[in-house]
């Protein structure tokens, strides 16, 4: 790594710089009220070949082109120019290690919350190790927030969105301040949607379940990764409703997500989940998870980006 943490090179309006010389006007939309969109891009560091691997980059890209269509903001770059200003920011730091990339369009100028414009962009990688605490433990106690999740008939959850957040904050905050590690979302019918910015993922009577899209989660990309391992590794899979209940008497319990990977959750309401540890399905599918995303896996190559040439 060429620099520490604080001031790390950043790629910001078609330049590498330094992290605290990139400004961006205080009274912006993307600064007053959120207005950006953004991925979280895993990348991880293959020593045998090497070589540093983007996971499923141009799903991210996919995914940030459609949160930004949905909330009417013009991207001013093609993918071409997004892998590159990512590959510029995160080889200018010599980074040889796992990291989350903060890819962002946000709305700069002097306008409101309804401004469409002038959009630029961000690229800010990060070391894994340097991510927040919830995504660094190795088993997580949960609770079930009074905090509703966000659906469509309000903000819709498909939209990744700086403004979305707010809620997993109101969530994870009650969760903090009773004791626990992290909370989990019901949406507005009560049945159990998400975490803040992860996705659950439970084991049944040998069956992986995860709520449907439908049930007010994030089209996450890990979790798309999460079933297809599973289905290849001859796991059963059900994605349906999931009653709150069904927490409290699953035999494991994890979220994902592309920062937190995959954590396993050790209690719910002080419930333990199973025998309060780390599950043999939950174990399993982390080990496939990382064996595809650095690149071991070759039945998943295609899911990785070569960093360095």
């Amino acid at each position: 790594m060429k620099t520490d943490v604080a001031n790390r090179l950043i790629w910001y309006r078609g330049e590498v710089l330094p992290v605290n010389d990139a400004k961006i006007n205080i009274l912006a939309p993307t600064a007053q009220f959120g207005l950006n969109v953004f991925e979280g891009i895993p990348c991880y560091w293959n020593d045998q070949q090497g070589q540093l691997y983007a996971f499923r980059l141009s799903d991210h890209y996919d995914r940030l082109l459609r949160s930004a269509r949905l909330l009417q903001i013009a991207c001013p770059y093609d993918r071409q120019a997004m892998e590159e200003a990512l590959r510029a920011a995160v080889t200018a730091n010599e980074y040889e290690e796992n990291l989350s990339v903060r890819q962002t369009l946000f709305v700069d100028g002097f306008g409101s919350w309804g401004s469409d414009g002038p959009v630029d962009m961000f690229v800010a990688p990060i070391p894994r190790g340097q991510t927040s605490a919830e995504y660094n433990r190795q088993g997580l106690h949960a609770c079930v927030t009074s905090w509703r999740r966000i659906s469509e008939t309000t903000l819709s959850p498909r939209i990744k969105c700086g403004a979305n957040y707010i809620n997993s904050r109101a969530g994870q905050r009650e969760a903090l301040r009773n004791g626990y590690d992290t909370c989990l979302f019901l949406n507005d019918a009560g049945k159990v949607a998400e975490g803040p910015g992860s996705c659950l993922f439970m084991v049944s009577k040998g069956t992986l379940v995860t709520p449907m899209l439908t049930d007010s989660v994030l089209e996450s990309i890990t979790r798309d990764t999460v079933l297809q391992l599973a289905r290849a590794n001859g796991i059963p899979v059900a994605e349906r409703t999931v009653d709150r209940t069904e927490l409290y008497a699953c035999d494991e319990a994890f979220l994902c997500g592309s920062a937190m990977e995959i954590r396993p959750v050790l209690s719910v309401d002080r419930y333990p989940v199973g025998s309060g540890a780390e599950g043999p399905v939950t174990q399993r599918l982390h080990r496939a998870y990382l064996d595809a995303a650095t690149g071991r896996d070759p039945a998943f190559g295609h899911w990785v980006t070569p960093i360095y040439k």
